[in-house]
């Protein structure tokens, strides 16, 4: 899956109460746009081309898949909830709340309606002092310039004085103390994604399943029987080795490590697509192997029901795996539920994600991580 865009919003207010307009906004905008990772700190300005109040101005750091244009039109509703009346006056005026977007990756957009990086950017030290807080190696598209250079050019001759801080609202997700988390699902439950997704924002190394590099996986759906057992063989052993290394190269550049699979999966799949006999030899071999694996310090389940796994397996496109029955798909259901219910040495938490869209929808996704935060706390 495509990684997400980093996106630089700044904000601004001359109106009301200032401070409680800014945080209100970041919330807004965490809670029901996109992930705010991280916020400058806020700087007191006078008004820029017009005579009033003076500004209060900061910037977040915002983590999304959604497009440039699709921001655009979520921040326009957002500064209409909070306030802000738009008016044909070509003129700068006073406003209770002013998000503009101001980077977009390293990339330069030109529309009719959006232009990023903001074409007056190097010129306005309001949004050049929050932006060098949270995105100070940040190089500007056309200028090649960093946010430093970009200051020291700048011919902005206006008085930018610090007066606070925010509260950053990724605080309440960040998963400290965890070491390592395992995000389990059936197939097209959407277990990478979200491991990808949480690996971004928390400054997680990730592990994730190789299953596309298995020669098995194709032959196994066009012959169960014949191909189940080397099947389940080579993935156990193709799980141990890469949780092995991966697991023991420590990331000093990381918070925590996050998997998309556990390799107790292997039992769970092993039982269903395995002949009795073949299941017993396999466990002998599968049990030897657990025994030495790290435990997660959280194993997350999501579930989902068996219709939107069919629908997300459509819709994914592989091949491979369109002629998967409802029926399999329910019983390794069944089996994931059956044995994290049998575990008593496992930390689980069970989500319910067969109603949710946690890539499109911000809300599902914080529902998801404050599920997760509360279970660790």
């Amino acid at each position: 899956m495509k990684s997400q865009n980093i996106i630089v919003l700044s904000l601004g207010t001359n109106m009301g109460h200032k401070f409680e307009n800014l945080q209100t906004c970041i919330m807004a905008i965490h809670n029901f746009i996109a992930t705010v990772v991280d916020v400058s700190k806020v700087y007191e300005t006078p008004a820029w081309g017009f005579e009033g109040d003076v500004f209060y101005n900061c910037a977040v750091t915002i983590h999304s898949h959604k497009s440039a244009k699709k921001i655009l039109n979520e921040i326009i509703k957002l500064e209409k909830k909070l306030g802000r009346i738009r008016t044909n006056n070509q003129q700068y005026e006073s406003r209770s709340i002013d998000i503009d977007i101001i980077s977009f990756n390293e990339e330069s957009i030109e529309t009719e309606n959006l232009k990023v990086p903001h074409i007056h950017l190097q010129n306005r030290k309001f949004v050049l002092f929050p932006m060098l807080d949270i995105a100070p190696k940040w190089k500007h598209p056309k200028l090649n310039k960093t946010i430093s250079e970009l200051l020291i050019s700048c011919e902005d001759t206006s008085e930018i004085k610090e007066i606070g801080t925010l509260k950053n609202p990724f605080h309440n997700i960040i998963l400290k103390p965890l070491n390592y988390i395992s995000i389990e699902g059936n197939i097209g439950a959407g277990k990478t994604t979200l491991a990808t997704k949480i690996a971004e924002d928390c400054n997680a190394k990730t592990i994730l399943e190789r299953f596309a590099d298995n020669p098995f996986l194709p032959k196994f759906y066009k012959d169960q029987n014949r191909y189940a057992f080397p099947l389940e063989m080579s993935f156990l052993a193709d799980r141990y080795q890469q949780l092995s290394d991966d697991l023991a190269q420590f990331d000093l550049f990381k918070d925590f490590i996050v998997a998309d699979y556990h390799i107790f999966k292997s039992q769970i799949f092993a039982k269903v697509t395995l002949q009795e006999d073949e299941f017993r030899l396999y466990k002998t071999m599968f049990d030897i192997i657990y025994k030495e694996m790290p435990k997660p310090d959280l194993y997350v389940y999501l579930y989902q029901n068996t219709d939107r796994l069919l629908a997300n397996i459509k819709k994914r496109g592989r091949s491979y795996e369109q002629d998967i029955s409802s029926n399999y798909l329910e019983k390794i259901n069944q089996g994931y539920l059956d044995y994290i219910k049998s575990q008593t040495d496992i930390n689980a938490l069970i989500i319910d994600v067969s109603d949710l869209d946690f890539v499109k929808n911000q809300e599902d996704y914080i529902y998801i991580m404050t599920e997760i935060k509360n279970k660790i706390q």
